[in-house]
């Protein structure tokens, strides 16, 4: 189907929009991220549903990355309620599952382990003191750097 030059400009304006709209409202504290990710942290250790939904924004989008070699939402998974029950449903036991936060690439982020394995970068983006999103990364290609101690030089 062609659109016009016109409607073609009305749907670039429409997504610009939508975009902008999306962007943080403003810097978020250290203090401010850290109590976040706490709450956020809390709640999937506990497969807390109720804890996940007073953390995660209304319209939190959690997006996974497999890289086709490890199982991941395929789809970006919308909404608190979705995002809270899956992440909750996703409780394994206690023994074999750690969380630790970190800073990953400048975000707020959990480390998850597998019986002492690192299975998951999940980076959490926050706003007004709520979650906004959620990458998790499961792809073991791009987790490689992560299991290797890197130098820090000045």
């Amino acid at each position: 189907m062609q659109k016009s030059p016109a409607a073609v400009r009305q749907i670039a304006h429409r997504a610009r929009a939508h975009v902008a709209a999306r962007r943080p409202r403003g810097p978020v504290s250290a203090a401010e991220a850290r109590r976040a990710l706490e709450a956020f942290q809390r709640a999937v250790d506990l497969g807390d549903v109720q804890g996940l939904l007073d953390i995660l924004a209304p319209d939190v989008v959690l997006l996974g990355d497999g890289g086709g070699i490890k199982q991941a939402v395929l789809r970006p998974v919308v909404g608190a309620d979705k995002v809270a029950r899956l992440l909750a449903s996703r409780k394994v036991e206690v023994v074999a599952l750690s969380l630790h936060p970190a800073e990953v690439n400048g975000w707020p982020a959990l480390i998850v382990r597998f019986d002492g394995e690192l299975d998951t970068v999940l980076t959490v983006r926050v706003d007004d003191g709520l979650v906004t999103g959620l990458y998790a990364v499961r792809n073991p290609e791009k987790l490689s750097h992560m299991r290797q101690a890197t130098a820090l030089r000045r």
